[in-house]
């Protein structure tokens, strides 16, 4: 079981911690995402996998929820 800590910039409600949750909870392996909000900052991510999800598979599944920036 991996655990990782993320910085993601451009979060800012609770619809932006739903669509990073949907698109990060789609990656192959992952078995749970929870999201503390900065709305000013960078809020924290916390992805929970089989395995250590990769820079760019979170990149790209934060691209596709929306205009989020991993930190």
């Amino acid at each position: 079981m991996s655990e990782q800590e993320l910085q993601v910039r451009g979060m800012t409600c609770n619809h932006c911690v739903h669509a990073v949750k949907e698109e990060l909870g789609a990656l192959a392996g992952v078995q749970d995402v929870q999201v503390t909000l900065d709305p000013e900052g960078a809020s924290k991510v916390t992805v929970v996998a089989q395995a250590p999800v990769s820079d760019d598979a979170i990149r790209a599944a934060l691209i596709e929820a929306g205009d989020y920036e991993l930190v």
